[in-house]
């Protein structure tokens, strides 16, 4: 017997134990059970550097939207100011219509700077010389006209209104509208 145990041995001494060749296939099962665990993080990694990314990149393009709202509305309320001044600067020019004369000025040569206008001077002078009647007169120009009566009023009295006509009447009241009342009310 015991040559058939030295001769079982002998053909098993290449061969690995049971117990031994069980905790191998446990070791390669955790293993592989570890890898997979590891190769799952890695792409949960993965998603979030692309989410990371993504969300890299959105925040940027929120941000430059951000500026770019920021800027517009610094813009418009540039504008709305220059719109403001201008109106006022026409105002003292004694235009009759702004708006009109806004359309014939060149915006775009006209600068606002610590609250005054470069360049709006020199075209308003312009349109005073070209287009007068967008602006009110600064005062009467020339003489006063002399009144045909010697700059006496005439006073006309009860009996001279009754034989006047009607065209008479009529330029009367135009002339003097107080003196027609008492002609007509007494």
């Amino acid at each position: 017997m015991e040559d058939v145990l030295k001769a079982i041995e002998e053909e098993t001494k290449d061969r690995v134990p049971r117990s031994r060749l069980n905790d191998k296939n446990e070791e390669i099962k955790e293993l592989k059970e570890q890898l997979a665990s590891r190769d799952s993080q890695l792409e949960e990694l993965k998603k979030q550097v692309t989410d990371n990314a993504e969300l890299t990149a959105k925040i940027q393009k929120l941000q430059s939207e951000n500026e770019k709202v920021v800027n517009e509305y610094e813009a418009k309320l540039q504008q709305k100011e220059f719109d403001y001044a201008l109106e006022g600067a026409l105002r003292e020019a004694k235009a009759k219509n702004p708006k009109a004369v806004k359309a014939l000025l060149d915006i775009q040569a006209v600068k606002l700077t610590d609250g005054k206008f470069e360049g709006l001077e020199e075209q308003l002078k312009a349109l005073k010389q070209s287009d007068d009647y967008l602006f009110e007169a600064d005062g009467i120009k020339g003489r006063t006209p002399a009144s045909p009566s010697g700059g006496k009023k005439s006073a006309v009295t009860k009996e001279q209104f009754a034989q006047m006509s009607y065209a008479e009447r009529s330029q009367l009241y135009t002339e003097n509208p107080e003196l027609y009342k008492q002609l007509t009310t007494n």
